[in-house]
């Protein structure tokens, strides 16, 4: 590790700290900008993450090419297709000429891939040919656009818990995971958390004129032992805060605790589509619910088309009842075999789609009995029988409960 360089480059990006694990950080950064490697950058939100990416294009052959920092989270999902890879005049509503996108545009440079973790799976896929070969296809186009970009990325997930769960394509994370960098957390970094205090008073006291706030030593105490769950921003926050709104210029331990939130904030990394809730279990019933109105969409459907199946038939049958009445005798006997064929064919037609409609009618209702049962089950069990609860949560009257519970035979507890 070259301490001068290092050095350097904590002055030219203003980067304030001393611990060994931010000095790894900034070193492996330097180390691998002059190649082409694909970085992933892990930590937490509030860290500092977009200070490497800036380092690695800055001292890299690409430094006189354009750099692009694009927050893949701030994107909607049904246009970063579009943004990132561009798309062609007319390829969607609103699209009135053709768009290069950042690949294209950023093409010999870098693009910083913040949030990664966010991508849509799709977008996932797409990302994971350019950076194999370099190639993609813009949204609605079909020729094969070529570019030359380095991808650096960031997220501050939990990229194993990702995997697990199939939000974050595997190939796609060992492609960006070719260098890792860990950015550590500022609860980490020991007496850096002081620096941080002092740079950002001093900043407030420059910009606005004012004196410089300090801390005594009982409150440098509790600076240290915060977790600091939103990291260096937080520290920024609190600093402008006191410097803003404390009377005193000294603060002390009482004084910096009204600024300081004491709940025990989560500090570890970020999960996606977090696991179980308060909210699971009311999450389960309005699926439930939902398919039950589908299922019920559905045998309405199919009664509508029964009857005007029957009313087709009756037509059919007294259009033939009137031919024949008309004319019996006069119509030749080769003939017959042709009006009466059409009206036994369509009877046949009639009664199969009745037996089938009969048992579609019964396998609907008992899965409607079913997953009513199912649901009042669930209710019972959270709330350990009492019907009242029960009734609350399913939004229905205690009567209109027992009577379901009545109809489906399901065992009822006290009511407590």
């Amino acid at each position: 590790m070259d301490i001068s360089r290092l050095e350097d480059i904590k002055r030219r990006y203003h980067i304030v700290g001393n611990c060994d694990a931010l000095n790894r950080a900034i070193d492996v950064a330097l180390q691998i900008a002059p190649t082409d490697l694909s970085v992933l950058i892990v930590g937490e939100s509030g860290v500092g993450k977009e200070i490497i990416p800036r380092i690695i294009h800055d001292n890299s052959p690409r430094k006189r090419e354009k750099y692009f920092a694009i927050n893949c989270g701030s994107i909607p999902e049904g246009t970063i297709d579009s943004e990132l890879f561009g798309h062609e005049k007319g390829s969607f509503t609103g699209a009135l000429g053709e768009s290069e996108g950042y690949f294209g545009v950023s093409n010999k440079g870098t693009i910083f891939l913040d949030e990664v973790g966010e991508l849509p799976l799709a977008t996932q896929a797409r990302l994971l040919r350019v950076l194999e070969t370099g190639e993609y296809i813009r949204v609605g186009g079909q020729r094969v656009m070529k570019t030359d970009v380095r991808v650096v990325a960031a997220t501050n997930v939990n990229m194993q818990q990702a995997l697990k769960e199939g939000r974050f394509r595997e190939d796609l994370y060992y492609r960006l995971n070719a260098v890792p960098i860990q950015m550590p957390a500022l609860r980490q970094r020991g007496e850096d958390i002081e620096r941080l205090f002092r740079m950002f008073a001093l900043q407030m006291s420059e910009k606005y004129q004012m004196p410089r706030v300090k801390l005594t030593e009982d409150a440098k105490k509790i600076l240290m032992q915060y977790k600091w769950p939103g990291n260096v921003r937080q520290l920024k926050n609190v600093t402008e805060q006191i410097s803003v709104l404390s009377p005193d210029r000294l603060i002390d331990g009482h004084t910096l605790l009204k600024y300081i939130p004491l709940n025990n904030e989560s500090t570890e990394l970020a999960t996606i589509g977090g696991g179980n809730n308060d909210n699971s279990y009311a999450n389960e019933r309005e699926m439930l619910w939902k398919v039950i109105v589908e299922m019920k969409n559905t045998i309405d459907t199919m009664k509508a088309d029964m009857r005007g199946l029957r009313t087709q038939l009756d037509d059919q049958r007294g259009l033939a009842g009137a031919r024949g009445f008309n004319s019996p005798t006069e119509e030749p006997a080769s003939t017959m075999p042709a009006r009466t064929e059409p009206l036994e064919v369509s009877r046949a037609e009639f009664l199969e789609a009745e037996e089938v409609n009969d048992s579609h009618r019964e396998q609907e209702q008992l899965n409607l009995r079913d997953l009513s049962e199912l649901v009042l089950r669930k209710a019972l069990d959270k709330h350990n029988g009492n019907r009242k609860l029960v009734a609350a949560e399913l939004g229905i009257s205690e009567r209109t409960l027992f009577r379901r519970l009545k109809d489906l035979g399901v065992s009822k507890k006290k009511n407590s």
